[in-house]
């Protein structure tokens, strides 16, 4: 059970932990009155910390987070919007690979970045799969063009318009355009029985894939490498991915072989206001 405490040396009585749970477990009777949980209230927690988080003394603190060991927010390091939009304008699909490999400990920064992403309830369903064998992310490409063959012998018109043929002619030539050659890949998958785990598990990759910008590293969605790990027996098999959980995405990554030098243009915003 986890368990909610107030240090009443250190307490403010504003109420402010009061009013930030989104969860209203928390009560609090006005200025002069300490905040506490309301009895029995415990099992409805989500476990998000905002009331730790929000406490300018640090003066409240449940068993599973407590202020001390929460890193406090430097504002002089957060990113301008002006850095911000360079950031995410700047970000490209990459597709053309440096052979050199991503090491643990820049692989660990990541998926750290990416475990704080927001997901419904908080419930933080996002499992991971790390290809960091580049011969591993070879093998498993293979699969999802056998998954493209069977599927140009079974359902054709299907094949057709998602290009499976061109694919599979690339592939017996030599030229991989699953994976686009990539050393690694890291896949997202999530229980089905989280309503929220798709969005969840995209979420995730987004904050992992941005934060591997910043690292000088590049990044892909692999639409035909999801798919296939979501329907075909065999890559899910691979993949060791349990029976119950979906795959909301794949990135492939790597350092990329260019260097893009512009932004190119995008349509404006489609936007009704209302």
């Amino acid at each position: 059970m986890n368990y909610f405490t107030i240090s009443f040396d250190k307490c403010k009585q504003d109420g402010l932990c009061a009013r930030e749970c989104p969860a209203g477990i928390i009560r609090w009777e006005g200025k002069g009155t300490f905040p506490a949980l309301i009895p029995g209230s415990e099992k409805f927690c989500l476990c998000c910390g905002h009331c730790v988080a929000v406490c300018p003394a640090g003066a409240c603190s449940w068993s599973f987070c407590r202020p001390e060991d929460c890193p406090p927010i430097q504002r002089e390091t957060l990113p301008s919007f002006a850095q911000m939009e360079h950031l995410l304008k700047a970000r490209r699909s990459t597709r053309a690979f440096r052979e050199d490999t991503v090491d643990r400990a820049t692989w660990q920064k990541l998926l750290e970045v990416a475990a704080h992403s927001p997901s419904g309830h908080n419930l933080q369903p996002v499992h991971w799969i790390v290809v960091e064998k580049p011969e591993e992310v070879q093998r498993l490409a293979a699969l999802v063009v056998q998954w493209m063959q069977y599927m140009m012998e079974n359902q054709p018109e299907t094949a057709q318009t998602l290009a499976f043929p061109y694919i599979v002619q690339a592939w017996e030539r030599g030229l991989d355009r699953v994976c686009h050659g990539a050393p690694h890949l890291v896949i997202a998958h999530t229980p089905r029985k989280v309503a929220s785990s798709t969005t969840d598990g995209v979420i995730a990759l987004t904050y992992l894939e941005m934060a591997a910008q910043a690292l000088g590293l590049g990044t892909c969605w692999a639409g035909y490498f999801t798919t296939a790990a979501n329907t075909y027996p065999p890559l899910r098999e691979a993949l060791a991915i349990p029976e119950d959980h979906r795959v909301p995405g794949t990135l492939l990554l790597g350092y990329p072989r260019h260097l893009y030098r512009r932004i190119p243009k995008r349509r404006g915003p489609q936007v009704t206001w209302r």
